[in-house]
């Protein structure tokens, strides 16, 4: 990746797999505007960048992932312009959300509004055994606005998500996994447990996964079935398709070349 970021670090590994850390250790990776801003950009670079085949995002430092917005910034909104906000934070995570690569969360520390809405937008979620989550947005007096109230509802259920909004409420890790919210937890570092994860999913077969996210997405949507048939039948007329039912039939690991 050529573009230098001021909030961000970004690399990609030979294998395909890029890491994209917030990079505000002193302020434990709060998402300030400059932060949505490059976030909003890295991410455009990296569904445009061919030899990026999957992506972990990540915190910087030890102790969060994300601790949250920048709170001087919100304090001086009013109706119009935190409608705006609120509307911009939702557009870039559903970018994140909507990239037809894995995209997983590894959660090393905090992960507090803001910054558990943005691992609610990434595929999957890995936690750090010691990291916490939360949405503490009512003690503000706000509401989640990058898409909390819609992504945790969706993950561990509208009861559930009631009351950890309207409580405000920390969950570490063990409960996050209890309820949904994260799929594994991990003693061991929360990056190297998500890339060993996407490098079992890289071996499937790339335009399979492509499809896998999408017809997931539309779960619930009223058009589910109906999009899962249709990417379904568009597979069928793979050369993937045809490597993947052909190595298992002769009893060898597929080849997949992504056409």
């Amino acid at each position: 990746m050529d573009q230098i970021y001021e909030t961000l670090l970004v690399e990609v590994d030979e294998s395909g797999i890029c890491t994209l850390t917030i990079n505000r250790p002193d302020k434990l990776n709060a998402l300030n505007n400059q932060v949505l801003d490059e976030l909003d950009q890295a991410i455009d670079d990296i569904k445009e960048n061919y030899q990026v085949k999957s992506l972990v995002i990540t915190g910087a430092g030890e102790k969060a992932f994300v601790a949250g917005a920048d709170i001087k910034e919100l304090s001086s909104l009013d109706p119009v312009s935190g409608e705006k906000v609120s509307k911009k934070g939702q557009d870039i995570f559903q970018k994140i959300e909507d990239l037809t690569i894995p995209v997983i969360a590894a959660v090393n520390g905090y992960a507090l509004g803001g910054g558990c809405e943005l691992a609610m937008a990434c595929h999957l979620r890995i936690a750090f055994e010691k990291a916490a989550f939360g949405l503490p947005e009512v003690s503000l007096g706000l509401i989640p606005g990058y898409g909390g109230t819609q992504r945790l509802t969706r993950l561990v259920g509208r009861g559930k998500a009631l009351e950890l909004i309207m409580t405000g409420r920390q969950v570490k890790a063990d409960e996050a996994f209890e309820i949904g919210l994260v799929n594994q937890v991990t003693e061991h570092s929360a990056i190297d447990e998500a890339k060993s994860m996407l490098t079992k999913i890289m071996k499937q077969g790339p335009l399979a996964i492509k499809n896998a996210i999408r017809a997931v997405q539309e779960a619930g949507s009223g058009k589910g079935f109906e999009s899962e048939a249709r990417l379904f039948g568009e597979l069928c007329g793979t050369a993937d398709f045809k490597e993947g039912t052909g190595a298992f039939l002769e009893k060898r690991k597929p080849n997949f070349s992504g056409k």
